[in-house]
């Protein structure tokens, strides 16, 4: 998986588990950043939610969902 599939299954969820919009949810997840897998084996991305503390919660939690599933991305 590429950090924009990532990136689009992010915000795919986020509406269906919390509704709003893609515009708000991007700016509130803002961009995937990636890690060397040499050195983040186990997971080599985060997010930095910039939104509510509602938001960032729900960003958070469905973060941790998608680590489980896509755990390792490539860049693109």
């Amino acid at each position: 998986m590429t950090s924009g599939m990532l990136h689009d299954l992010f915000l795919s969820t986020l509406i269906k588990q919390a509704g709003g919009n893609r515009r708000r949810w991007r700016l509130v997840i803002g961009e995937i950043r990636l890690y060397d897998p040499a050195t983040h084996a186990h997971c080599n991305w985060a997010v930095t939610p910039t939104g509510s503390a509602t938001e960032n919660d729900i960003v958070e939690r469905i973060a941790d969902d998608l680590r489980l599933r896509h755990p390792i991305v490539t860049a693109g």
